[in-house]
């Protein structure tokens, strides 16, 4: 392990972070905040001092090009815990204890949308813009972000972009790597500001219709309001969000695909993007029923909020136009399945992914039929290419280690908060980087009330999501570390 590589690559990373946190500053005297900079401007002086101390033990670009994959994933993780915990020196200025300052970071830059905020009221426009732009920032990845601009990564942002990003085929937009970066995050740009622009036309102003669609593109679902996307009681603004969400949930790549041919057939072949659409559809019908038969609503309103709902839900972007713990068991329970999907690979959706779940189900079938026909040969096959074992044996570790972690997560909270409804709903969300859950962290609630212990095994939960589990497993083997 090359620890003057890590921290080389680590201090270019917190410079630019800093230079990040000026905008906010910007924003805040745009918003005639004046007074707001200051929590900012220190916080970016932060993140750029660690940066020089880290750059004190230099590498050269030949090293860096040379990154191992365990020396990446080290990388990686460190990039995303020191990101948060910059973060969350701005909320230390509005007066948030050390633990709800570093839970609401963490929620904020890995798009889970959790918040402890229970007034509103309190902070200013700055503020929550800022909180969204985290969010924003972290929904497309801080690593991929700066492959996208720092040439001295360029090489070595193959093995980080993919330990950021972990899918079960290195699949790629372009040739190289940073082209990839930049295609991805220019695409996350332009729907940023396509939905801005719909939602200023659809009667929102600026701010609002901006810091909306910073949370919608990121899937993160943190919004101005404490009762959401409800709070504009308005259908057009809620079925524009509800198509961005959809968008944001779809493999980034594949959208770039179908935009460079200039043709839908590029969507309509893919495997993950028709189970993704189709599970959408299946979940949001029965959701529909569930409501009309169960709950007494109208069918326009019921589906409408079960579409957004479910889109919402499986996307992992948390927004909501209807506080869905006042519904009926069974209707629960139907958008409960959505909490364990999540979006896309390749999107800034979290969860376990669409495509997962089509392996897992291929590999269920493929057991089945060896039962019956011991001797057929049956290769796995993801988006008409075959799998190889290693992959295979990746993808179920994955599952498998996601729902331990899950549990043993669950297990703690129930404990501590004595609560084991409350326990599951906390540990799906946090996994998941959904946001709102069950019992007291519905839609319209908060995490405030939460025991400190909970709120740091939520955060720790968040970022074993985010991470996509991979970096937190391998930092746990000794041989790891060994020079």
């Amino acid at each position: 392990m090359r620890y003057n590589l890590i921290f080389n690559i680590l201090s270019m990373t917190l410079k630019y972070i800093g230079i990040l946190f000026l905008i906010p500053v910007v924003a805040a005297f745009l918003l005639h905040e004046n007074k707001e900079i200051i929590p900012f401007i220190v916080t970016a002086f932060v993140s750029i001092i660690i940066g020089f101390i880290f750059s004190l033990n230099d590498a050269d670009k030949k090293d860096i090009d040379n990154i191992k994959k365990t020396e990446s994933l080290v990388t990686v993780l460190f990039a995303w815990l020191l990101f948060s915990l910059i973060c969350s020196i701005p909320y230390l200025f509005y007066g948030f204890s050390f633990t709800n300052a570093c839970f609401e970071a963490v929620s904020g830059v890995t798009t889970t949308g959790g918040s402890v905020i229970q007034d509103f009221s309190l902070y200013p426009k700055t503020f929550y813009f800022y909180r969204s732009l985290i969010q924003w920032i972290g929904g497309m990845g801080i690593v991929v972000l700066f492959i996208a601009v720092l040439p001295k990564i360029s090489v070595a942002g193959r093995q980080m972009f993919y330990a950021e990003a972990p899918v079960p085929t290195e699949d790629k937009a372009t040739p190289r790597i940073r082209y990839t970066a930049s295609w991805l995050w220019g695409l996350y740009l332009a729907f940023t500001t396509v939905e801005t622009i719909v939602l200023k036309f659809l009667g929102l102003d600026f701010y609002n219709a901006t810091v909306t669609s910073l949370s919608t593109i990121a899937t993160g679902g943190l919004s101005l309001l404490p009762n959401s996307i409800l709070g504009y009681n308005s259908t057009a603004v809620s079925v524009c969000v509800m198509i961005f969400m959809y968008i944001a949930g779809i493999n980034y790549i594949l959208i770039y695909r179908t935009i460079k041919n200039k043709s839908f057939a590029s969507l309509f072949r893919s495997e993950e993007f028709k189970v993704y659409t189709g599970l959408i559809l299946i979940l949001s019908l029965c959701l529909t029923l569930s409501l009309c038969i169960n709950s007494n609503y109208e069918f326009r309103t019921a589906i409408l909020n079960s579409t957004f709902e479910i889109v919402s839900t499986m996307t992992t972007t948390g927004f909501a136009i209807d506080n869905y713990i006042n519904w009926d068991t069974a209707s629960k329970v139907i958008l409960f399945l959505a909490f364990f999907t999540g979006g896309c690979a390749t999107s800034t959706s979290g969860g376990i992914k669409i495509i997962r779940w089509v392996f897992i189900f291929k590999y269920l079938k493929r057991e089945l039929n060896k039962i019956l026909h011991p001797k057929g040969v049956y290769p796995l096959k993801l988006e008409n290419s075959v799998i190889n074992a290693d992959i295979i044996s990746q993808m179920i570790a994955f599952v498998v280690f996601y729902f331990v972690i899950l549990a043993f997560g669950a297990f703690l909270i129930a404990i501590i908060e004595k609560n084991s409804i409350l326990a599951i709903s906390t540990s799906v969300t946090a996994i998941g980087n959904v946001g709102p859950g069950y019992n007291i962290i519905g839609p319209m609630d908060s995490f405030f009330t939460l025991h400190i212990g909970s709120k740091w095994i939520l955060i720790f939960l968040m970022l074993i999501g985010r991470l996509e589990i991979i970096p937190f497993l391998a930092i746990l083997n000794k041989d790891l570390w060994k020079n």
